[in-house]
């Protein structure tokens, strides 16, 4: 089984009038005007996992500062794992700081959703170092075995729209205040996943997991392999950051990769299907 953990959705109607919401969303319009931005609905991710060898998506809205928005969205991703419940499962958009996060968190849970993410710390202004300002979101997360889906991106090399101050310094202090609470750090975390040759990140990161989203517009294959030196293949999760890149490209990449055919296994969904559960997966098989 392929899972691709980092699929980004949007409701057609957002996708029409996506420049009345940037007017008030500054990270939504710095990346929707990025000259690689693609929207996908729900129907483009389904025709592309029928492309592909992709079995199932994990699904999610953008990370929007208004809580109001990122209730719309949930809604489209409900009524989308509703209508796919095969193909696709879905994580929640939630805005960290709003009063009304706990009663998203239920209202999303009890409509299917299984965790939260992905969520942009710099575009939503909330500061992931601040374990007073995160409390709420990790110890709910924890409380309901939810995991976090954090963009996090590396400090150094060229410039892209989203490339932000959320750097693997700040992620793992993240981790090291909430050291319980399931964690995937997006973009290999920006590199945190390096460090994990230092004994005690490794130790702090034990429910850290990486994904490997924009991978091909950051890193040489060589990668997997280095993961597979370090120890870590456990902890890497198949993520395309869908509609950014095609799934197949990523497919041909862990494929051309060197890695035995057990060890692509694992990025490809083991790892995933470890981290969602029996009971997630049944109900998406149902």
């Amino acid at each position: 089984m392929i899972i691709d953990y980092h699929v980004h959705i949007t409701p057609p109607d957002i996708i029409k009038d996506w420049r009345r919401i940037a007017e008030k969303e500054d990270y939504f319009k710095l990346l929707s005007e990025s000259p690689v931005n693609k929207f996908a609905t729900a129907e483009d991710i389904v025709e592309e996992l029928d492309r592909t060898r992709v079995d199932k998506a994990v699904i999610f809205g953008f990370g929007f500062k208004d809580m109001g928005l990122c209730k719309y969205v949930n809604d489209y991703v409900i009524e989308s794992v509703k209508k796919y419940p095969d193909k696709l499962i879905g994580y929640m958009s939630i805005m960290p700081k709003s009063k009304d996060l706990e009663k998203e968190m239920d209202r999303c849970m009890d409509k299917g959703l299984c965790g939260v993410g992905e969520l942009f710390p710099y575009g939503q202004e909330f500061d992931i170092t601040n374990p007073v300002e995160m409390k709420n979101l990790a110890h709910l997360s924890i409380e309901r075995d939810l995991p976090v889906m954090l963009h996090v991106n590396e400090p150094v090399g060229h410039y892209y729209a989203g490339k932000t101050d959320t750097t693997p310094v700040k992620a793992s202090e993240f981790a090291a205040n909430f050291p319980d609470l399931k964690v995937i750090f997006a973009h290999w975390g920006g590199g945190l996943i390096f460090y994990e040759m230092m004994p005690e990140i490794r130790a702090q990161n034990k429910n850290v997991y990486y994904d490997i989203a924009a991978t091909p517009f950051l890193y040489d294959k060589a990668i997997y392999r280095v993961a597979k030196e370090m120890g870590l293949l456990d902890k890497i999760l198949f993520a395309t950051d869908y509609p950014l890149i095609p799934m197949d490209q990523y497919i041909k990449d862990v494929e051309d990769s060197g890695l035995s055919l057990e060890d692509q296994y694992k990025i490809f969904g083991e790892n995933a299907q470890r981290l969602l559960g029996d009971n997630i997966l049944s109900k998406a098989n149902a």
